[in-house]
């Protein structure tokens, strides 16, 4: 299993991104392959005293930042990190490809140079997030501002294959995020796409308001890339107030100090459950090969993590498991 890697996407790239390649050779067995500056790679790797096992690296000189057009990616800076990464991947020279970088980028290089799987109508991001039951997944995170029914239709069903084959739900629900439960609330697309998602093959659970998301009512949250970029970027400044809040109630004065010895544990645990870092990323669905868009502040844990997603994509196959089921239409009524 040999995965790429684009060495210079993301805040703390290059340092964070060789070491938590690093750390994901060493754990899940793989071969990797750095795409980037060779000199600045092979120099981060001596200043640091990292040691490249089972890493190849791939000379790319320029870099896609945050602040450049997404579509830089197909033209402009063709030969930068992310798009030499995508043409390996479409060379069959590697298994999968992990970035931190642009997300707009990101999302038009998996779209137009990996190329969606055949029958898909859009592909979406997907991350899985926390829940007071256990983790759920929401898509899109960002990959379709404006969407059609249809497309709302199949993220539902793409969401169901991931949930059953890589998180081993037996029969995951799937809620369409709304302003209300009501089959009568939301926009005409948001009707529409629920009048089709009731007939569809997967576990259709109806709407889901913003504040049940966070209590796991659902199994998968279907939103359109706007929604669905605002709800996990809530999610998370919420989940920071909260811990930070926490932390600070117990930091008051030293009766609090030592209250907090009594709940550490507790506190440990739910920081564990609702921490970015144990998923590392999020996964275009929907494209012929596993394309995982890593957190931008990815620090060596995390890229570590968003690496698994790519071993979990593989060693699931959950690309033929889409193709095989992604043109099975709803139920006429």
């Amino acid at each position: 299993m040999k995965i790429i890697v684009d060495a210079f996407g993301g805040d703390n790239a290059p340092l964070e991104i060789i070491k938590g390649t690093m750390l994901a050779v060493d754990e899940y067995g793989i071969d990797a392959v750095l795409v980037g500056d060779e000199n600045k790679i092979k120099s981060c790797v001596k200043e640091n005293s990292i040691e490249l096992k089972n890493t190849e690296i791939v000379d790319a000189k320029d870099i896609i930042t945050m602040h450049d057009d997404a579509k830089s990616v197909l033209k402009e800076k063709a030969d930068s990190s992310m798009a030499v990464g995508f043409r390996l991947l479409n060379e069959d020279k590697g298994d999968a490809f992990v970035s931190a970088g642009n997300t707009g980028a990101v999302t038009i290089g998996a779209t137009l140079i990996t190329k969606r799987i055949k029958g898909v109508k859009r592909p979406a991001i997907a991350s899985v997030m926390p829940s007071a039951k256990k983790p759920i997944l929401l898509m899109d995170c960002g990959a379709n501002s404006e969407c059609r029914a249809e497309f709302l239709y199949q993220f539902g069903l793409m969401g169901s294959l991931y949930m059953k084959h890589i998180l081993k739900y037996e029969n995951p629900s799937v809620a369409l995020a709304n302003n209300g439960t009501e089959d009568t609330k939301g926009t005409p697309m948001v009707k529409e796409a629920y009048a089709l998602m009731k007939n569809a093959p997967y576990n259709f659970a109806g709407n889901i308001e913003g504040r049940q998301i966070p209590f796991g009512d659902a199994d998968v949250i279907v939103a359109d890339g706007f929604t669905g970029n605002i709800i996990l970027k809530m999610y998370e400044g919420v989940a920071k107030v909260l811990m930070n809040g926490i932390k600070d109630a117990f930091m008051k004065n030293t009766l609090t100090k030592l209250s907090y010895l009594g709940v550490k544990s507790g506190i440990d645990d739910m920081k564990k459950q609702f921490d970015y870092k144990e998923y590392g990323g999020a996964v275009m669905l929907g494209v012929r090969k596993p394309v995982i868009k890593a957190h931008g502040s990815a620090d060596a844990k995390t890229f570590k993590n968003a690496v698994k997603q790519a071993v979990w994509f593989l060693e699931n196959d959950l690309i033929s498991c889409i193709e095989k089921n992604i043109n099975i239409e709803p139920l006429k009524e």
